[in-house]
């Protein structure tokens, strides 16, 4: 569902996924696929764990530090792609990115990270941004996993 992109309304999902993230736990799980993202140029260092059943991703978990983006984005890509399949959760993205790279983009896809949408205009800040992101990729074993 769209969101309003007025700018207090965007600070406001960012800051409350930051203070509060969804899904930020570890899980202790052999069946889990796993993977760790950190950044040179930020303090984002995060591991993704995520549960795949029937071609679906039936948990996604993540925990470690990072930005208030990082952490926000990572805490709204868990709930975007829970019970998605890879192919999904890889459309989901392109539409992020594209919302990034200020390009057309389908509103409907992306939800609370709609937030996101001037993150772009800090270059530097589109690598937090996507770290969940491209932890989620690598962990599934897609290509994705790796920094733009």
């Amino acid at each position: 569902m769209p969101i309003s992109l007025d700018p207090l309304l965007m600070r406001e999902i960012i800051m409350d996924n930051y203070e509060n993230p969804k899904n930020k736990r570890e899980v202790n799980d052999p069946s889990y696929l796993s993977s760790h993202m950190d950044s040179a140029s930020c303090i984002d260092d995060i591991y993704v764990q995520v549960k795949v059943e029937g071609q679906k991703i039936k948990d996604i978990a993540w925990h470690g530090k990072g930005c208030a983006i990082s952490t926000a984005s990572t805490s709204i890509m868990t709930e975007l792609v829970n019970g998605k399949s890879a192919e999904e959760a890889g459309k989901i993205y392109e539409e992020f990115d594209r919302m990034l790279k200020g390009q057309k983009y389908d509103a409907a896809e992306l939800g609370e990270a709609q937030a996101f949408k001037n993150t772009g205009r800090q270059p530097s800040r589109v690598s937090c941004a996507t770290i969940g992101w491209r932890g989620l990729f690598k962990a599934l074993g897609i290509d994705g996993g790796k920094e733009d």
